[in-house]
C-alpha cells in the first residue's frame, strides 16, 4: 500500500466488496460446487453460471472470462465458448470521477492541465475509460483513465478467486489435475499488467524502439506523454485515420490498400521474428491507416513475448496449415514444446488428422471471404491440446495468442489480397532479420 489512507480505504473496500461478491456466489456460485461434488457435472450449465455471475461482479471476472476465451489451449471448451459473451464494454464513469482521478493522480486543476478535456468518452472499458484531450501546448490526444477504486476491487477479487481456486481443486480434482493454480497465477500476473500504465508505456516505447532500429517509417505509434502520465492515468498522441479494415476509408489516405496491408504484416511479423515481442490485439480498431498514410498500431495493454523456439515451431505449424501437410504441423507442434519429450510427429500427425482437417476447413472459408467462427476455432484449439497433452506435449499459451492474432490478419488479406496465403507465406513478410 502507499499510504495509511490507502490501507483504510483498502479496509473499508475491501469489506464491501467481500460482501457483494458473497452474496453473488451464494446464489449462483454456491450452486456450482454442489454441482461439481455431485461428481459428472453438466459443465456447460456450470459455464452459463459462471459467466452470468462474472457479468453480475464486474471488472475483475470479466476480464477473468475474457482471459478464458482468449485461452482455449488451457480450458475446457465448454467454458472457453461461453466466455466468449463476456464482453468488455460498460457503462461510463460520470465525468466528475473522471475529473477528480485525473486531477489526484496529475496533481491539479484539470483546467492547468489541459486545454481541453472531453466530458462524452471515446470509449468505455472494464479497466479504463478514454477522452480525447488537447495539452495546454495545443497538441491533440487521447487519455486512459483508469476506473475509480478498480486497483481496490482487483486485489480484493484476487484474494477472494485465490481462495476459490483452492476449494475448487479440493472439491473437484478434476481441476486440480488441470493445473488451475498455474491458470490463476498466469491470469493474476497478465490483468496487473493490464491497469499498470507505466508498463503499457513502456511497451509502446519497445515497439517503437524496434522501428527505429530497424529503420522502419511505414508505421507509427503514439507519442507517451509521461508529464501527463502515471500508473492510473495515460496521454497519449491521438491518431487520426481509419481501421485498416475499412477499405472504404482506407482509398482517402492510400491508392494502394494491398500494400498498406502487406507493410502492417511484415512489420508484425518482423518484430515478432526478430524481437520476440508482438502486438497481441491487433483487431481492427487497434491497427489503422493515418492520415500521411503511415499505418498506427495502438493500445499495448496486451502484448506477447515468445521465444526464438516457439517462433520456429510456429513458422512450421502455419506451413504445415497452408500447404495441407499435417506432418509439418505436428513437427510444429513439437518444436514449440519445451519439455524435449522425443514425441514422434509422424503418429502425432495420425491423431491430429481429424482437427487438421477441420482447420482447413475454417481456412476455406476465410478463402471464400466468410467471417471465421470463433468458437470453431476454440473448440479446434483445445482438441489439438488435448491431443498434444495426450501425446506428451505442452502447447504454450502464447501459441493461441498468436495464432488468433494471425486468423484476425487471414480476415483482412482475404477481403483485400486474396492471392495471398498467410499460413503457406508468412515466412515471406518476415524482413530484417537481426
Amino acid at each position: 500500500m502507499d499510504s495509511f489512507s490507502e490501507i483504510v480505504s483498502f479496509g473499508l473496500h475491501s469489506s464491501l466488496r467481500v460482501a457483494h461478491s458473497s452474496f453473488v456466489f451464494s446464489t449462483r456460485l454456491l450452486g456450482i460446487l454442489a454441482k461439481l461434488a455431485k461428481g459428472e457435472p453438466n459443465h456447460r450449465e456450470i459455464a452459463i453460471s459462471l459467466r452470468e455471475a462474472f457479468s453480475q461482479l464486474g471488472a475483475t471476472y470479466i476480464k477473468l472470462g475474457q482471459f478464458i476465451a482468449s485461452a482455449p489451449s488451457l480450458f475446457p471448451i465448454e467454458y472457453v465458448e461461453e466466455m466468449q459473451a463476456c464482453l468488455d464494454s460498460v457503462r461510463p464513469v460520470h465525468f466528475r470521477e473522471i475529473r477528480s482521478s485525473v486531477e489526484r493522480e496529475l496533481g491539479g486543476k484539470l483546467e492547468t492541465l489541459f486545454h481541453n478535456f472531453e466530458e462524452t468518452p471515446l470509449a468505455s472499458a472494464s479497466i479504463a475509460q478514454v477522452h480525447a484531450a488537447v495539452t495546454k501546448e495545443g497538441l491533440d490526444v487521447v487519455v486512459k483513465v483508469q476506473r475509480p477504486d478498480v486497483h481496490l476491487t482487483l486485489k480484493t477479487d484476487m484474494q477472494i478467486l485465490g481462495i476459490l481456486t483452492k476449494v475448487l481443486e479440493i472439491i473437484a480434482p478434476e481441476f486440480k489435475k488441470s493445473g488451475l493454480t498455474a491458470m490463476f497465477q498466469e491470469f493474476q500476473t497478465s490483468i496487473l499488467q493490464e491497469i499498470d500504465f507505466i508498463q503499457e508505456a513502456k511497451n509502446i516505447e519497445e515497439f517503437e524502439s524496434y522501428l527505429l532500429k530497424a529503420k522502419e517509417t511505414r508505421a507509427r505509434v503514439p507519442r507517451v506523454y509521461h508529464t501527463l502520465s502515471t500508473k492510473k492515468v495515460l496521454t497519449m498522441e491521438r491518431f487520426y485515420g481509419v481501421p485498416i479494415t475499412d477499405e472504404k476509408g482506407l482509398k482517402q489516405f492510400t491508392d494502394n490498400p494491398r500494400k498498406v496491408l502487406s507493410d502492417a504484416l511484415e512489420i508484425w511479423f518482423s518484430s515478432l521474428s526478430n524481437q520476440g515481442f508482438f502486438h497481441a490485439d491487433v483487431h481492427a480498431g487497434n491497427l489503422m491507416i493515418l492520415k500521411d498514410g503511415s499505418i498506427g498500431f495502438i493500445d499495448f495493454g496486451i502484448v506477447g513475448r515468445i521465444s526464438p523456439k516457439i517462433w520456429r515451431g510456429l513458422m512450421l505449424f502455419t506451413q504445415g496449415i497452408g500447404i495441407g501437410e499435417p506432418t509439418l504441423v505436428a513437427k510444429g507442434l513439437v518444436e514449440m514444446d519445451s519439455t524435449d519429450s522425443g514425441v514422434n510427429p509422424t503418429l502425432l500427425a495420425k491423431e491430429l488428422d481429424s482437427v487438421f482437417n477441420e482447420l482447413e476447413s475454417v481456412y476455406v472459408h476465410l478463402t471464400e471471404n466468410e467471417m471465421f467462427d470463433e468458437s470453431k476455432v476454440n473448440r479446434i484449439m483445445f482438441d489439438m491440446k488435448e491431443i498434444a497433452e495426450k501425446n506428451g506435449l505442452k502447447i504454450p499459451r502464447e501459441f493461441a495468442l498468436l495464432m488468433k492474432q494471425m486468423l484476425y490478419f487471414d480476415r483482412y488479406v482475404k477481403s483485400m489480397a486474396p492471392e495471398i496465403n498467410l499460413f503457406r507465406d508468412s515466412q515471406n513478410f518476415v524482413i530484417g532479420k537481426t
